[in-house]
């Protein structure tokens, strides 16, 4: 079901060294995984590149010019851009194609996953599900990279990932296109089981550490746990989304 809303595949992430060529790859609408600049740097050509960053409202990381020379033996002019292996889609995009094809969408959130092999477990439980599209958060989310793909066993390639800056909009958005809001999150006492997932849905997963932010948990439609009776208080995030998915995919079935 993914398949049919696939993303154009790049071999593997790629690193771009030099302003002008950062520049020139921003531009042209190179989706761009990581930013590093050398602290300290200046000139017009740096000015540049700071206004293209603001304007395509990419974040950047400023670090020592030790870290680009052992990124690169290259004359990186104190700046190295990666790029991902991937090429992300726009939600706004997807969703009506989904209606379009009489399919229900199912959609997964994940809300500050940083781990790169919970990222690609993940992407490879919701590919093996039917899941339509992975959202992230423009800023701390793992990046799509040689690993994540790795662990993904391919499914990053098979599979919608759309990236977007105003993550709490991007959410309301499927709200208002008619998706529920199901939270996996320990707030709650109702289990995973009583949300009607033959419903257009997006289930939204949080850290490990902190969880669903709370601007979303208080939009949210349905809040669900896992049941858990062990002494260890959680299951890791992959497996967990593993387990609500497929109780998705039990009731559609």
């Amino acid at each position: 079901m993914a398949d049919n809303y696939a993303p154009r595949r790049n071999n593997n992430a790629q690193f771009i060294f030099g302003i002008r060529a950062i520049i020139e790859a921003i531009v042209s609408g190179k989706d761009i995984e990581s930013l590093y600049i050398q602290r300290g740097l200046t000139g017009q050509l740096y000015q540049e590149l700071k206004q293209t960053i603001a304007e395509y409202e990419l974040t950047a990381q400023f670090v020592p010019v030790e870290k680009l020379n052992r990124m690169t033996p290259k004359n990186h002019q104190g700046a190295v851009a990666v790029v991902s292996p991937i090429t992300y889609q726009k939600i706004e995009n997807i969703i009506p194609e989904i209606y379009e094809k009489g399919e229900v969408p199912l959609i997964l959130v994940l809300d500050s996953i940083t781990d790169v092999r919970n990222m690609g477990a993940i992407a490879r439980t919701a590919e093996c599900s039917g899941v339509h599209a992975i959202i992230v958060p423009g800023k701390g989310s793992a990046q799509i990279n040689a690993d994540a793909v790795k662990t993904s066993a391919g499914a990053l390639y098979k599979i919608p990932v759309c990236r977007h800056e105003n993550f709490v909009q991007t959410v309301r958005f499927l709200q208002e296109s008619g998706l529920q809001l199901v939270c996996c999150t320990e707030k709650t006492n109702d289990y995973i089981y009583k949300p009607d997932y033959t419903a257009p849905t997006a289930i939204i997963m949080g850290s490990e550490e902190d969880g669903i932010r709370n601007d979303i948990i208080r939009i949210s439609d349905h809040l669900a746990k896992i049941p858990m009776f062990g002494e260890i208080e959680s299951l890791n995030v992959s497996v967990s989304a593993g387990v609500i998915l497929y109780e998705a995919v039990r009731q559609r079935q």
